[in-house]
């Protein structure tokens, strides 16, 4: 299956199932996050969130509070994004591969 993808090619990948074990999960969700709109969204909502931290003093020192990220991406049947591929993914795609379907976009 990723013996015919190219590093650099544009590919498109889509849920079949969800898994149940939470590492899988935790792949799932790091593979969806390459898609191009969710970086997008990412690096806006970083920038929005460094302008929106609050630093006050605490004990005569700058303390910070910081806003939580933003959960982008959700493991459902049916999601797909697009990413590019790279053979560094090769690993992460290789061991979810019974819930996912890869084709070129």
């Amino acid at each position: 299956m990723f013996d015919s993808l190219k590093p650099g090619q544009s590919i498109k990948c889509t849920l079949t199932s969800a898994p149940r074990a939470e590492g899988n999960t935790s792949t799932l969700l790091r593979l969806m996050r390459l898609d191009p709109t969710a970086v997008k969204s990412l690096k806006r909502a970083h920038h929005l969130r460094q302008q929106r931290m609050t630093i006050y003093n605490r004990g005569n020192r700058d303390w910070v509070k910081r806003e939580s990220c933003a959960k982008i991406a959700t493991v459902a049947k049916g999601q797909s994004w697009t990413m590019s591929y790279t053979l560094d993914l090769l690993p992460d795609l290789k061991s979810v591969q019974k819930f996912i379907k890869v084709e070129k976009a």
